[in-house]
């Protein structure tokens, strides 16, 4: 039996006014692409600078993980606020602590496929 990692998370910015809801099996890998596409037009957290992760959470199962961002995305900003306070009260930015910050020989894995 594999142990599958799926991750829910929310990112921000600097000044914490934009909040963006994703999903990942693999954190570190996911936050250092939103931090190299940061101020790109191309995708909402690289627009807005959401590299800054504030909440995150974990399931074994890919359908929960699926259903949990559907779950958060539909939320009004005040309950997704009091989901990150009730998990990181102080909206720290978590990144340095899960993974080498900022990151070191980042790469995007989307360039693997050019």
């Amino acid at each position: 039996m594999s142990n599958w990692s799926f991750y829910v998370y929310i990112t921000t910015n600097e000044s914490r006014s934009v909040l963006y809801t994703g999903r990942t099996d693999n954190l570190p890998q996911r936050i250092t692409e939103h931090w190299l596409k940061r101020g790109s037009e191309d995708t909402f957290a690289g627009r807005y600078h959401c590299f800054n992760l504030v909440y995150f959470e974990h399931s074994k199962y890919v359908n929960n993980s699926i259903a949990r961002e559907k779950e958060i995305k539909g939320w009004l900003r005040t309950k997704k606020e009091d989901l990150i306070s009730a998990f990181n009260p102080e909206w720290k930015f978590l990144n340095d602590e899960i993974m080498e910050w900022p990151p070191i020989d980042p790469f995007h894995r989307g360039d693997l496929y050019k």
